[in-house]
């Protein structure tokens, strides 16, 4: 059979990942997916530019819409990132009865809906597994593996530079500011890390697996979104002590008649495997009704992993080219007229445990106070923990853990702690989950 030709839009890191694994494995590529995959068609920005990749016999444009025009190329491969163009070039290419494959979670998430509809007048697929935690077949595992199950919830460390520096510090005892800093130093952090740190990238990943795990449209624009830049490391150091462990988590949950979809810093227990996942790597913990829980982990971005995960969708779309359109696993796992319209839960009807910090005089009768507002507000202490002032300081740290309770009822708690003469100010205040299986 003839090779299926594709075209590469972006050699970048993952571009250039994708050319090597497709020239590396080409062999064991066309034994599993029935045709050779040619790559004919390149776009870069500097088309003399040295790169880590072979690029003989693929010509290299400097206009994306060649390839996307290019009557020949039968997939075309979305590596250049953000929300335009490639929307324009992605419905263009659709247009053009081509295939595509992204990586661009961005696009996904808020353009997505869109995407999808164009795709399906046109008969053909959108393949996306590269966009949520790199090499790890996620999109994959829950929209065929777990079929069988009503997924209840699901919750993910999905951004590997907010990992990295949550990481480092604990390991190290530093400051957010000096870590970021030797993230970036690295690479792991971008010069402008903001969709890293303030937890909109992962956001974008949340959006994607709770329209495939609950069969829900797109709503990137009404997830929760709180980041790690104002996480202190005296909250990492205390979260260690208490048994915890600190994580930007994405967590995406049924409830009665809604769904939750918020990421944000959150304490795990340090006994929970997800809890142990260190450095810049990714996990998706997933609860089926079947299966229980089943956990995921590896890398969530680099050159060749995420590569791993773009010459797979390749290999799906080569697989199903003959196939009727209709028979295709679809888009968001679920029949698109099937999809259900639950509503996004606001984070303020949201039920979860607190960590509390704040800075208390020294004097009795303060920590009565304290809990007095905190039992008016219906709020159940787990457990309090005073720490010794800091030298030359006349307050010293308080720790309080609470039970499950509404977030509304903790930010009105908050508000009259705050306004207490004996609170020095601003009370912290981070989410606590325990993952537990029986979790509903």
């Amino acid at each position: 059979m003839q090779p299926v030709k594709i075209g590469i839009l972006g050699l970048g890191t993952v571009g250039c990942g994708t050319v090597t694994v497709l020239s590396r494995n080409r062999e064991e590529i066309a034994r599993r997916a029935g045709r050779e995959i040619k790559i004919i068609q390149a776009s870069a920005r500097d088309l003399k530019k040295p790169r880590p990749c072979a690029t003989d016999g693929i010509q290299l444009v400097a206009d994306v819409r060649e390839i996307v025009r290019n009557p020949e190329v039968e997939v075309v491969v979305e590596l250049i990132g953000g929300y335009e163009p490639a929307r324009a070039l992605v419905l263009e290419a659709i247009e053009h009865g081509k295939h595509v494959v992204t990586a661009n979670k961005a696009l996904i998430a808020v353009h997505g809906n869109e995407i999808f509809a164009a795709a399906q007048k046109k008969g053909v697929m959108v393949a996306f597994e590269a966009a949520v935690a790199g090499g790890i077949p996620i999109i994959k595992t829950i929209r065929e593996g777990l079929t069988a199950n009503r997924i209840e919830w699901l919750a993910g460390i999905i951004n590997g530079t907010s990992n990295f520096i949550l990481s480092e510090m604990r390991d190290k005892g530093a400051d957010f500011a000096d870590v970021l800093k030797e993230a970036q130093r690295l690479g792991y952090a971008e010069t402008d890390p903001t969709f890293d740190v303030e937890g909109v990238d992962a956001a974008h990943k949340l959006t994607i697996l709770a329209a495939i795990a609950f069969g829900i449209p797109l709503q990137f624009d009404k997830a929760y979104v709180e980041g790690i830049s104002r996480i202190s490391r005296l909250d990492v150091r205390y979260a260690e002590e208490l048994g915890y462990r600190l994580k930007l988590l994405g967590i995406a949950r049924r409830t009665d008649g809604a769904v939750e979809l918020r990421v944000h810093p959150t304490l795990i227990p340090e006994r929970r495997l997800i809890a142990n996942v260190d450095g810049a790597m990714n996990a998706v913990l997933v609860k089926g009704d079947a299966v229980g829980p089943t956990m995921f982990y590896g890398a969530g971005a680099g050159a060749e992993p995420t590569a791993s995960a773009v010459v797979a969708d390749l290999v799906d779309v080569v697989r199903t080219l003959t196939t009727d359109p209709n028979n295709r696993v679809p888009h968001l796992a679920f029949q698109p007229d099937a999809l259900a319209d639950l509503p996004i839960l606001p984070i303020e009807d949201v039920d979860t445990s607190y960590y509390l910090r704040l800075h208390a005089l020294d004097r009795p009768g303060v920590l009565a106070d304290v809990t007095r507002v905190l039992a008016d507000q219906n709020i159940s202490i787990e457990a309090i923990l005073q720490k010794e002032p800091h030298a030359g300081e006349d307050t010293v740290p308080v720790i309080i853990l609470t039970q499950r309770v509404r977030e509304k009822n903790i930010n009105a708690a908050i508000a009259r702690i705050e306004g207490l003469g004996s609170i020095k100010g601003k009370v912290a205040r981070i989410r606590l989950e325990h993952l537990n299986p029986d979790w509903k």
